[in-house]
């Protein structure tokens, strides 16, 4: 293999190692914007939860509808907790295996 062959298949690597980097750079920004976007949509959904409480508080003025529709609410919460956190589980757990998947 002559000089011009082996610049040209160093070159060729680098060209190549660079791309890597940076798909690995853009997947990167792009698990973040969507872990950004799951706070944000976390957040929202517990300022909604907390104004619908505050809400049946101050209008609702019969207490077993008030006690009732609290717990109603409540419930969702619960349940709104327990798939984030499956969600948050399956969202790491799949990055883990991704990212092992890759350094191998």
């Amino acid at each position: 293999m002559n000089d011009d062959e082996k610049w040209s298949d160093i070159s060729r690597d680098i060209s190549n190692v660079a791309k890597k980097i940076k798909s690995h750079i853009d997947e990167e920004d792009l698990v973040e914007d969507l872990k950004d976007t799951f706070k944000n949509t976390i957040e929202s959904t517990s300022q909604l939860i907390n104004n619908i409480i505050k809400t049946v508080e101050s209008t609702v003025t019969d207490e077993e509808i008030k006690k009732d529709t609290k717990e109603v609410v409540n419930n969702i919460n619960l349940e709104l907790k327990s798939l984030i956190n499956e969600t948050k589980d399956k969202f790491s757990g799949g990055l883990s295996s991704n990212l092992k998947t890759e350094e191998e």
